[in-house]
């Protein structure tokens, strides 16, 4: 993990040290597929609304466009909660941070499984969308930490699996119970199981160390200083944004364009979770090594793939494949991402973890919204791919700067007494087993 003066995350240098690269091949810590259950919760939540709009548009007599609010007021609580709650439980111990993020996120399912009102149920997205942000920026920074400096990625992308699994199991199946038992089904079962992984994070996560103590909001915000973690956040943005420009309106793509019916659109999707979840694994394994290789392909990759989309969107055998592609480019950089966020930040973690769930966000938020502008346009269906791929084409300049700056700052191979740098004060370890404080 690298400070803001320029020390080389180890994991940047496993061909130093032998050591690094057995850290790299050991099975992580049970903490850390605590932390992903976690994020498959709040992956679930985040979409499988719109898998549910004309069942809770029906039942509170709101038009289908409006109750759409109720994904785009998510996606506001995200970008806002995520730092904002992480400065403020930031001398909280870890562990109560997170069963304290799932248990409003519990609450907040329950209220809009009671609710009857749809200004209620905005309310209730919207305090459970900063629980989330609060989760998701914590449990990143105790997943590098439980994991070390080698595996730092690695870790990290197993723990945006968790998110990555939901898109391909978790919004499926609620929308199929949404249809047997009621949109307000799952909603009920989220929050049990919410309730579920408030043991399991009680059980999993280590007490925090004494370097806790260290930690102040004035530390934190140093991280806002640095260049590089700026960089990595433009990344975040475009990366994401690009990507679900497009597949926010894939549907009426494949349908209108591709010709395919639409019962199997479902299949599409679950393809393209199934490469993101790939994706998201063999990125995390692959960033420890070569962060800045991973996060350069993954930007031309799916520049490409989004423009064979445009190009090809009338053939549906290569639809489909080039969407499934596009989940295993698209974000399995993501992992990367983050970890380069946290080694970049220096001594402030978790304002730099925070920061990454906002910086994706707000590229969602802005890459559908400008995808949505297109479609009665003469573009068409094809329109959120163009812009998509102008999007996610942005990234290579971000990507390749910091390629470059990494190269000038180390020309010669990476010392192994740089895993040291992982043991900082923000970021210590206590012990071998056990993670230090945030």
């Amino acid at each position: 993990m690298s400070t803001r003066g320029g020390t080389l995350h180890a994991a940047a240098g496993v061909r130093g040290s032998g050591q690094p690269r057995q850290a790299s091949a050991a099975r992580l810590p049970l903490v850390v597929y605590v932390l992903a259950l976690g994020t498959f919760l709040m992956g679930t939540t985040e979409f499988v609304v719109a898998g549910l709009l004309p069942e809770i548009a029906d039942d509170l007599q709101v038009g289908v466009a409006r109750t759409g609010l109720l994904i785009t007021v998510f996606a506001v609580g995200m970008i806002v909660g995520a730092p904002l709650m992480a400065m403020l439980t930031l001398r909280l111990p870890t562990r109560l941070t997170l069963m304290l993020a799932l248990g409003v996120f519990a609450i907040g399912h329950v209220v809009v499984a009671v609710g009857s009102g749809f200004t209620l149920l905005l309310a209730a997205r919207f305090v459970t969308a900063i629980a989330t942000g609060a989760f998701w920026a914590v449990a990143n920074v105790a997943a590098t930490r439980a994991a070390g400096p080698a595996a730092s990625a690695r870790a990290l992308g197993l723990v945006g699996a968790g998110a990555m699994l939901a898109n391909v199991v978790g919004v499926p199946l609620g929308a199929f119970a949404g249809q047997l038992m009621g949109w307000r089904g799952p909603f009920w079962a989220l929050a049990a199981l919410a309730a579920a992984a408030i043991v399991l994070i009680a059980r999993a996560v280590p007490h925090d160390g004494p370097a806790r103590q260290t930690v102040s909001v004035r530390s934190e915000m140093t991280t806002l200083r640095s260049s590089r973690l700026w960089l990595v956040l433009a990344a975040c943005a475009t990366t994401t944004g690009g990507v679900l420009a497009a597949y926010s309106y894939i549907a009426p793509l494949l349908t209108d364009r591709t010709g395919l019916a639409a019962w199997l659109v479902p299949m599409v999707l679950v393809g393209f979770g199934l490469g993101a979840l790939a994706g998201s694994v063999v990125g995390g394994r692959l960033g420890d090594r070569r962060p800045h290789t991973v996060t350069i392909v993954a930007a031309a990759g799916t520049t490409l793939l989004l423009s064979a989309v445009v190009l090809l969107a009338g053939i549906a055998p290569a639809t489909i494949v080039l969407v499934t592609l596009l989940g295993f480019f698209g974000l399995g950089a993501n992992p990367v991402l983050m970890a380069l966020a946290v080694r970049y930040a220096g001594k402030a973690p978790t304002l730099a973890s925070a920061l990454t769930v906002s910086a994706f966000n707000l590229g969602t938020a802005i890459g559908s919204w400008a995808a949505g502008r297109t479609l009665e346009s003469s573009l068409g269906s094809t329109g959120p791919a163009v812009v998509g791929t102008a999007i996610a084409a942005l990234t290579l300049v971000p990507t390749i700067a910091l390629a470059l700056g990494h190269r000038r700052a180390s020309p010669g191979a990476v010392s192994p007494g740089a895993a040291t740098a992982f043991s900082h004060p923000g970021l210590s370890r206590t012990g071998p087993h056990r993670p230090s404080s945030r």
